[in-house]
């Protein structure tokens, strides 16, 4: 069974597809020397990856909400993962070569296919995924102290363990989305999911795919896996030629 397209949803994705893509763009002009910004420290930065990166994760869940509650089969639900999970190994592939040194591996793609993994076998949990979402937001926070006062735990900062998000310090790496605190987010979304839906405010909702106010974001936002793809090859490539005609 298929669920139907919720606007809203698809709106709110295209508006993180969208901030997303300014957010690359500014980035690519820092990095080709265009302009000089610090996006690893500056928290002008630093808070709208946070913001884009938590939009994303939160419509991810509510997704999963609705494709539970539509009864989407785990046949249909892998067939979709294998896509992320490609799409991961390709942005590893790829910023391998740009970045050698910082090359992504665990960036938002890769916690994506494994937090869908837990967020879809953990959708029974209703109510209390709610505050599933703040331990693991918490446990993450508290890390760093956990670390300090405890080094036994150092192991969690290596490379096989620092995708739990248990850190100390942030690895180098160009994007890094470990699945704590980012399950998080998603199981939120996912309750909140749960809860539009047993409220009847989606069925209510007086957005439909023909009346959206703007068909663009909805478009984008249908499309959000193939526009993350394809948006920064298309802009790095504009931007190298750019330099080349400096």
């Amino acid at each position: 069974m298929v669920c139907d397209r919720q606007p809203l949803l698809d709106i709110a994705r295209g508006v993180a597809v969208v901030w997303m893509t300014a957010f690359h763009f500014s980035f690519d002009l820092s990095h080709y020397g265009f302009t000089h910004q610090d996006f690893y420290r500056d928290p002008f930065w630093t808070i709208q990856r946070t913001c884009i990166l938590s939009l994303f994760l939160f419509c991810a869940g509510f997704g999963q909400a609705m494709a539970v509650q539509a009864g989407q089969s785990w046949g249909r639900f892998w067939r979709r993962w294998l896509q992320i999970a490609a799409c991961a190994l390709a942005v590893s592939a790829g910023s391998a070569l740009m970045f050698p040194n910082s090359w992504i591996y665990f960036g938002v793609l890769h916690g994506m296919a494994l937090m869908l993994i837990v967020c879809r076998a953990t959708a029974s949990w209703g109510r209390w995924l709610w505050l599933a979402g703040l331990f693991a937001v918490l446990l993450a926070w508290f890390a760093p102290q956990v670390h300090a006062a405890l080094p036994s735990v150092a192991p969690l900062d290596t490379s096989a363990l620092n995708w739990i998000g248990l850190i100390s310090h942030k690895p180098i790496t160009e994007d890094y989305v470990p699945v704590l605190p980012w399950i998080g987010v998603m199981w939120w979304g996912m309750a909140a999911g749960q809860l539009a839906l047993s409220k009847g405010w989606m069925q209510r909702s007086p957005i439909r795919t023909n009346t959206v106010p703007i068909p663009q974001l909805a478009w984008v936002g249908r499309w959000s896996l193939s526009w993350y793809m394809l948006h920064q090859p298309l802009l790095i490539g504009l931007l190298t030629l750019a330099s080349s005609l400096r």
